[in-house]
């Protein structure tokens, strides 16, 4: 094979990959004129993204944006962050996905008795007695109670909040207001396992990421989250 017919071999490959990596770039970004448009509909100044390429993905990225005067303003993002095991969609409890939809945001928590500095929002200590109900028939569904006795006395399921991945967290207000028996529950914001191991349904992230996350969070400005994969973010 001569020189000029390996040289044009080389281009027809290297023009072949190119709208394919091209491709992969555009489903990674936002449009952001169409997003922007749809936030302004959702009576907040700050707002929380997290989108996927599709339902059953199990990672995506986090994007915050604030309101100013002259229009939403691009904060942080895109962070990578890992989904539900089963991809997005909750419907109910165990089903191992992450919701969809738009919602408020509860308390920080952690194990450390002091929060993370720069934090703004309300922050709880979760110590040794402290769980999160997910035994859907029990009184306590969806909610954080401390109980000093045997939690297998008194619930099916529960999780323990003084947790490694739960150093820094924060609550996620799905299947609150109303709460929903076996809606789901245990919906937060939290450290994750590793880049490829995907969550039970909530929203997972490096330390460092999360705690950018956190202390951007502002009070003052009524913030949410946004989850949807690909078009339906808008």
């Amino acid at each position: 094979m001569n020189y000029r017919i390996k040289v044009i071999l080389l281009l027809s490959i290297l023009m072949s990959y190119i709208p394919v990596q091209g491709q992969a770039e555009a489903a990674a970004s936002l449009n952001e004129n169409r997003l922007f448009q749809k936030m302004d509909q959702l009576h907040s100044e700050q707002m929380i993204i997290v989108t996927a390429n599709g339902k059953k993905s199990t990672t995506g990225r986090l994007y915050l944006y604030n309101k100013q005067s002259d229009g939403w303003q691009h904060r942080l993002g895109p962070i990578p962050v890992v989904l539900g095991q089963k991809g997005l969609g909750k419907t109910k409890e165990g089903d191992g996905k992450t919701p969809i939809g738009t919602y408020t945001l509860g308390t920080a928590f952690g194990s450390s008795s002091t929060p993370p500095v720069g934090l703004k929002t309300d922050y709880r200590t979760a110590g040794a007695d402290d769980y999160w109900i997910d035994a859907s028939q029990s009184p306590d569904y969806n909610s954080w109670v401390a109980y000093e006795g045997d939690p297998a006395d008194r619930w099916s399921s529960f999780e323990r909040l003084n947790n490694p991945l739960y150093k820094s967290a924060m609550v996620i207000n799905y299947n609150i207001d109303p709460v929903i028996p076996g809606k789901g529950s245990a919906i937060f914001m939290h450290i994750w396992r590793a880049a490829d191991k995907p969550t039970d349904g909530c929203i997972a992230m490096s330390e460092s990421n999360l705690l950018q996350v956190l202390t951007a969070i502002d009070p003052d400005k009524s913030p949410k989250i946004r989850i949807a994969p690909g078009n339906q973010i808008y």
